[in-house]
């Protein structure tokens, strides 16, 4: 007769809670929000360059921000302890 022999390990807690991904994924829409508005500027006529289009201020100061917003809540995300550790 052979015995099976059953290893428990200790029940550990989640990393991340409920919480966590929910900011998790508003960071990662921020960030989506953020290349849409950085998307576009192109012509429909390849020899001509429309500056005022190509370097707006939506697409070279406004869409990197928010994206840059985005990171800082994903980072946020990762480091928020849970409330029940607080």
């Amino acid at each position: 007769m052979s015995e099976k022999k059953t290893t428990t390990t200790p029940a550990t807690a989640a990393l991340f809670t409920k919480d966590n991904y929910l900011w998790m994924v508003i960071g990662i829409v921020v960030i989506i929000v953020g290349m849409l508005l950085m998307s576009g500027g192109k012509s429909n006529n390849a020899n001509e360059f429309n500056m005022n289009e190509v370097y707006s201020f939506r697409r070279i100061t406004l869409a990197p921000i928010v994206i840059v917003i985005g990171l800082g809540l994903q980072v946020y995300a990762i480091f928020k302890k849970p409330k029940s550790q607080q």
